[in-house]
Formats: C-alpha cells, structure tokens, sequence
C-alpha cells in the first residue's frame, strides 16, 4: 500500500515548479527550499531527469503540530517533489496528510489540519491521479 499521492501534470516541468510556487505562497504557503536535484547530480558528473523537491508550509499550522508532538517536526515542513520522466510526462508527488495520521505521537485528527494544500496543488498543476 503506498502512502503518497502521485499525480501527473498538465505543464511542462518548469511551467508545473513554478506554478506551484506561485500558487502556494498566493494561498498563504512559505517555499522555505526548492531543490534542484538534477543540478545536484550533474555537479558530481551524473545526470538524471528534471527534478526539484519544493519545500514548503505555513508555521501558523504547522507549529501547534509540532508542539502536541514534538517528534512530528520531522515530519514539517511539507515537500513536493516535480519529476519528469523519460517520455516527458511530469510527476508530481507528496505525502497526503492521511498518511502522516498519527506518526510520532501525533494525536488523531490533527494530521489533517496539513491537508489545505492539496487541493491547491492539484489546481496549480491541472493534475490528474496517474
């Protein structure tokens, strides 16, 4: 059973990172990191296909989180990671907040609190569930 949700994009890559950027601090989101691990690669002589990991959140929501379960900061704050593959196709792909339902002593209920940007994800990127 798989624990992450994977959607395909209706942009090119860099149309879908920069969407999604844009369209999660629109919503109130802070990107804290885009990581370009593809540029990553390369600087150690490999390659791979486009790939960033976006990270990102909202403290306000986050931190009452973290404060009922302090190991949960492991979990925040939140990535999305845009991938394409060899056909061109774009990916992206993200923890849904029903998968971090109570991991680390966090109480019921309260993982669901991280769920607002997954709709938002879901318009930015015209998505589709592959």
């Amino acid at each position: 059973m798989t624990h992450v949700t994977k959607l395909v994009s209706a942009f090119t890559f860099s149309e879908t990172v920069q969407r999604l950027r844009s369209t999660l601090e629109g919503n109130g989101f802070t990107i804290f990191a885009a990581i370009d691990q593809r540029e990553a690669a390369k600087s150690v002589g490999l390659d791979m296909p486009p790939t960033t990991l976006i990270i990102y959140g909202n403290p306000r929501g986050g931190t009452p989180l973290m404060l009922a379960a302090p190991d949960f900061s492991i979990e925040l704050p939140l990535k999305v990671l845009v991938r394409e593959d060899t056909d061109g196709r774009v990916f992206v792909v993200y923890n849904p907040a029903r998968a971090l339902e109570g991991k680390h002593g966090l109480p019921a209920g309260l993982a669901g609190r991280l769920a607002g940007a997954e709709p938002i994800i879901a318009v930015a990127t015209g998505a589709e569930p592959s």
